[in-house]
């Protein structure tokens, strides 16, 4: 039982927190302390969710400072004092005590040059940084391994099911989310990798547009792809955090042609942000069985349509993009990301101040996996293949630049843009699972995703990584709206109004073992 002063951290938003540390019912080191004991639960015991490779060391002794900022009524943001996890693949100094690794030992201990920008934006806003949470290493581009596993930190699992998919590659943050190991948590994504987690934890995630939020300190897959967006438990605190985590980095130039002002995206959180506005379905090549579209996902989707509609929006069904049988039949994509990574990573790499690996370049990194297979090539684990087929690439040249083109021009101006055009949208929707994460990662677009539904109790169980299920009894899927490049003002308010009418979230929580059991009240009883 939860009262106003101590809110249930297994659903706390942002602003429950806020209310009660400003009320002084309890402070962020009460906070802090809570989310430890609840990590220690269920990370490395019980459940071994193996959703957080490590705490922060200084978490304890920043939140001090942030309680103290707080009695003489500084207040920096609608995140001070709030406690963050961040994906290991965002740099954070090693001066604090902790690795960033993208869960490779090949980078363990390794000493970065900086803070990632965002984690700079967000310590400045007065958030803790919690921890950093396990993916799939590299961010699923070292091979064909399942999704939620690194050497660092072994297989995350789902807190739905036992031993189900937590997809990825923000595996650690999703499920980390899902049953309140933090407040709030970071993840990033290149083609599905924020959406994806978020639709199998019962969360909400953004993927922002290419070039809102900077990527100067993340381990890269792609200059041309990659992006930095929250993972939370409501609508309202990824605005909250994505307000803060916006915004031009002269360290990446991408981030120089956004708006000029970030905008306040909880202005955008409107519960009647439907009325008057088309939403398209482009069914076409998505709903088809072999791209992940499940019956059950099929059926709770036709629902959230006859939702929408009764919110007042015109359903525009089907709105086809034009380009979808070539997206799905292309491999620009991959051209682009295999060429970009091996850049990418090796500048990365040439920029660490140290690594005690003694790796330096992809080449390295590739003979590092080959010489440590205890550590990186466990049974079902071993393959690295996209490694090696990135490392024999050759730059940026003629073939890649015809590949970048054909991204843009099948994902933006025949694919989304087109969509968009033809029907007069303002936004398409479709589940949040299958091919849907492919035009907008090829054309650099925003996302976001909210709770669609959870699969049945008679559900086929079916196996997909070695040690890992899906779909499976109660495991989550989520819903996504599309649209053009910084058009997430538009995606929040449409997200949120669907979140407000559906409260989906709250339908169903993880399996008992897994739901951490402490509370702000235990912490306070133990003074």
């Amino acid at each position: 039982m939860h009262n106003d002063m101590h809110p249930d951290l297994y659903e706390a938003t942002i602003a429950e927190l806020q209310a009660g540390l400003n009320a002084s019912h309890f402070s962020s080191v009460d906070l802090v302390k809570a989310y430890f004991a609840r990590i220690e639960e269920v990370n490395l015991k019980g459940p071994f969710l193996r959703a957080v490779l490590e705490t922060n060391p200084t978490a304890l002794s920043k939140a001090a400072e942030l309680d103290s900022e707080r009695q003489k009524k500084v207040v920096r943001s609608a995140l001070h004092g709030i406690p963050v996890l961040l994906k290991d693949n965002i740099a954070t100094v090693a001066s604090e005590g902790m690795d960033t690794t993208a869960g490779s030992f090949g980078l363990q201990h390794s000493i970065v040059p900086d803070d990632a920008w965002i984690v700079k934006r967000l310590r400045a806003a007065g958030a803790i940084i919690l921890g950093k949470t396990n993916l799939s290493e590299l961010a699923h581009y070292r091979g064909k391994c399942a999704s939620g596993w690194s050497g660092v930190g072994g297989q995350t699992t789902n807190a739905y099911y036992p031993s189900a998919d937590p997809s990825g590659s923000s595996s650690g943050s999703g499920v980390a989310v899902s049953i309140g190991l933090a407040a709030v948590a970071i993840g990033t994504e290149t083609n599905g990798s924020i959406i994806s987690p978020t639709s199998h934890n019962n969360i909400v995630g953004i993927k922002p547009t290419v070039g809102l939020t900077s990527r100067a300190g993340v381990v890269p897959i792609s200059s041309h792809q990659d992006t930095v967006g929250p993972m939370t438990r409501c609508v309202a605190d990824a605005a909250a955090v994505l307000s803060v985590i916006a915004g031009k980095d002269p360290n990446d130039s991408d981030t120089l042609s956004q708006p000029d002002i970030v905008p306040d995206f909880t202005q955008a959180l409107n519960s009647r942000a439907f009325e008057g506005k088309r939403i398209g379905v482009p069914r076409r090549v998505f709903f088809d069985d072999e791209n992940g579209s499940h019956p059950e996902i099929l059926a709770a989707f036709e629902e959230a349509l006859e939702v929408i509609r009764s919110l007042g929006a015109t359903v525009v069904d089907p709105a086809d993009l034009p380009s979808i049988d070539e997206i799905k039949a292309s491999k620009a994509e991959t051209i682009v990301l295999d060429a970009d990574f091996k850049i990418g990573l090796n500048k990365y790499l040439s920029h660490l101040l140290l690594n005690p690996s003694g790796v330096r370049t992809m080449a390295d990194l590739i003979k590092f996996n080959d010489d440590n297979p205890d550590l990186e090539k466990p049974e079902g684990f071993e393959d690295q293949s996209i490694l090696i087929r990135s490392e024999a690439t050759t730059g940026h040249d003629s073939t890649f630049a015809a590949a970048l083109a054909m991204n843009r021009d099948l994902g933006g101006t025949r694919g989304i843009d087109a969509a968009l055009q033809k029907y007069n949208l303002d936004a398409l929707i479709l589940p949040s699972d299958g091919l849907t994460s492919t035009p907008p990662a090829i054309a650099g677009y925003p996302v976001v995703s909210v709770p669609l539904g959870f699969f049945s109790e008679n559900v086929a169980v079916g196996r997909v990584g070695p040690r890992t299920v899906y779909p499976a009894p109660g495991v989550p899927f989520g819903l996504s709206f599309l649209g053009p490049a910084f058009s997430e003002s538009d995606l929040i308010g449409f997200a949120y109004a669907y979140e407000m009418r559906t409260t989906t979230r709250h339908l169903r929580k993880a399996f008992p073992a897994a739901i951490p059991k402490t509370q702000l009240k235990d912490i306070l009883n133990l003074v």
